[in-house]
């Protein structure tokens, strides 16, 4: 046999000195931070937009790493694409390589569907991702929510480093925008993609999706 548990209650009486310790304590969190209002932790956004900084390890979004001259170190091996849970990550090769490897050309991500693991970035052996802290991504239109992190398609930073010529570099790359490449709209796959390589030359979306949106006369606006 187990022995009986003691109350916990006092009555009435305890219970109403109970209720007055605990409002004393929360007055008192309140009345600090009115004495010294430098140590509250609340923030009033969006009034302090311009200054608000975010904690250096949030994760909103995923960045690629590019050098001082737009040159990035991916050589399109796909291994965060593997390490990827729930697929948010599309490793594109460029279909004519300047070098004769592997060349990348777009780095397609999906916002709407990563979990923010990290996992992608400790498994890049090139250090070539890493997350930012812009928190501010809310659209209109959900395709505006996959994006490529690559500014241009072809050679690594590494190899571009051994053409001394900077018109032959420029040869060896074409530029790329935020919203170059596939645009998938069903579920959180990128189906029909696995294996298909997509052409330089081939008609991508250039331009982020024209807005889905209409003012209405009471000034609030809705998806059409």
């Amino acid at each position: 046999m187990t022995a009986a548990t003691p109350p916990t209650t006092f009555g009435a009486v305890g219970r109403f000195f109970g209720a007055i310790g605990s409002l004393f304590k929360g007055m008192g969190v309140t009345i600090k931070y009115f004495v010294n209002p430098k140590t509250v932790v609340t923030q009033q956004y969006p009034e302090n937009r311009e200054t608000l900084k975010m904690f250096e390890r949030f994760r909103s979004e995923l960045l690629m790493t590019h050098d001082e001259n737009g040159f990035h170190k991916c050589t399109g091996c796909r291994i965060c694409e593997t390490a990827c849970p729930n697929g948010s990550i599309k490793v594109l090769h460029r279909a004519k390589s300047a070098t004769g490897k592997a060349e990348l050309d777009a780095f397609m991500w999906r916002l709407d569907s990563c979990t923010f693991c990290n996992a992608c970035v400790m498994v890049c052996p090139f250090s070539v991702l890493k997350f930012g802290n812009n928190f501010e991504n809310s659209v209109y239109d959900r395709r505006l929510f996959v994006y490529n992190l690559s500014k241009y398609a072809g050679p690594t930073s590494t190899a571009l480093a051994k053409v001394a010529d900077p018109e032959e570099r420029k040869k060896m790359t074409e530029p790329r925008t935020p919203y170059y490449g596939p645009v998938p709209m069903q579920g959180h796959s990128w189906a029909g993609l696995q294996g298909v390589e997509v052409p330089a030359a081939s008609a991508q979306a250039e331009t982020p999706p024209a807005a889905t949106t209409e003012e209405k006369k009471d000034g609030q606006q809705s998806t059409k």
